[in-house]
């Protein structure tokens, strides 16, 4: 009985996401509350449990690169990038689009994806604004490219810190492994954005001659702080790749980052958290709640053993599975706290696997469908949600289904090619 109100519960929030019938932050919160109420959660994992409740250190990263953005911000700064991408466009709006897509997904496998969409977003949205282009497909392409390129290492997106953390695997074991395929799939996608944005690639921006004659270092409105805080954010980055070494958790790292920034800055405290997108982050707590009522009635538990008992002796078929069974679940419960329930039964299957190397295939497997699964739907990544809750704050709100029809066209041919790179390498 507790397994289907669980569901019932699940799947009616989603509904009302999907279609935007009611505020997705007032959703997620009347259904967490009604998970805890009911029983299905236990009142305290909510709080204390980080496999079944609430991810604080998910949160928290946030929150440190939410006040860090917010400082960096007053600088000036994404005027200055987005004046010079403006001019580098020359108009063009598909080279604009490439342009963007490669600073994300090269930056996302060092900084992460959920850092660098907050640091890209701001730019974008001035950019659009500059040439007179309707900033939202430029967003959601950024997105997809993100979480791509966030694909390629162990820091570059959430799921696969979980995945490192549980089978042991190295930064350079992501390198190794995922980076080659990652790439391949990310030119494919630049190739293949031509086609799949083609209404919005059609218009010239009118004002190119005006951009053309702005002088990007006088949008730089504080030289002194924007020193300091990109000093700040290399060291940050470094502490992100080094945070394995360190024994540091990313979030704390953040959370270091931003208190030397609040210090540095000088800038009225109130000014910087009125950067915070609060709204995402309660969406974000409320979203882990659901998850974990459906990890506490034995929902998630009960599918495991199912693919266990299912394809365990079958390492091909259990990679297949992998892929596309992540790719399509992960993108409706978000992929973090799927990876997070769904890492158990992983390991599970690879002790089953009698050869070591299609074993550790299982798990890149496993790592690519969650990854690319954030492209699903528009509530599938930390990424997604953080790029719509800058656009909504921003004036160009993207609805769930203007996100989602792009992505899942996307995670499709990704999936895909995934798949063949894991066949053709390992089996």
């Amino acid at each position: 009985m507790n397994q289907i109100l669980a569901v019932a519960i699940f799947v009616g929030a989603f509904w009302f996401i999907a279609t935007e019938r009611a505020d997705k932050v007032k959703v997620v919160l009347i259904a967490a509350a009604a998970m805890t109420v009911l029983g299905l959660v236990p009142g305290e994992d909510v709080f204390y449990n980080a496999h079944a409740g609430i991810d604080w250190n998910v949160i928290f990263l946030l929150l440190g690169m939410m006040v860090i953005v917010g400082v960096v911000k007053h600088t000036g700064l994404f005027d200055f990038l987005a004046i010079w991408a403006a001019k580098r466009s020359r108009g063009s709006p598909f080279r604009l689009m490439v342009m963007l897509m490669i600073i994300t997904a090269v930056a996302s496998p060092l900084l992460d994806n959920v850092t660098i969409i907050m640091l890209v977003a701001p730019v974008t949205i001035v950019v659009c604004g500059r040439l007179g282009f309707t900033a939202q497909p430029f967003l959601i392409a950024e997105v997809l490219a993100a979480n791509i390129g966030g694909a390629a290492t162990l820091v570059g997106d959430p799921p696969n810190i979980i995945i490192g953390s549980r089978a042991g695997l190295s930064f350079n074991d992501f390198l190794i492994h995922m980076a080659p395929a990652v790439a391949v799939i990310f030119v494919l996608f630049v190739v293949f954005t031509r086609w799949l944005f083609r209404a919005h690639l059609r218009e010239t921006s009118k004002h190119i001659t005006t951009v053309m004659t702005l002088q990007e270092r006088r949008a730089i409105t504080d030289p002194r702080l924007l020193a300091r805080s990109l000093l700040v954010l290399a060291g940050v980055v470094a502490g992100f790749g080094l945070h394995s070494l360190l024994h540091v958790a990313p979030s704390i790292i953040a959370l270091l980052g931003a208190g030397a920034m609040v210090l540095i800055s000088g800038l009225d405290i109130r000014d910087i958290l009125r950067e915070v997108e609060w709204a995402t982050l309660v969406f974000f707590m409320g979203l882990f709640v659901m998850v974990a009522g459906l990890v506490h009635t034995g929902v998630i538990g009960r599918l495991g053993d199912a693919a266990v008992a299912a394809f365990g002796d079958n390492p091909l078929f259990a990679s297949g599975v992998l892929v596309f069974g992540s790719a399509v679940v992960a993108a409706f419960i978000d992929n973090i706290p799927y990876t997070t329930t769904m890492a158990p039964v992983v390991e599970g299957l690879v002790e089953q696997t009698p050869d070591p190397q299609q074993g550790q295939a299982l798990w890149w497997s496993f790592a690519f469908g969650a990854d690319f699964s954030g492209n699903g739907t528009a509530v599938a990544a930390s990424a997604n949600v953080v790029a719509l809750g800058i656009a909504q704050r921003a004036g160009h709100a993207i609805t769930f289904w203007q996100f989602t029809r792009y992505g899942i066209v996307v995670t499709a041919l990704s999936s895909v090619l995934a798949w063949a790179y894991i066949v053709l390498r390992y089996f």
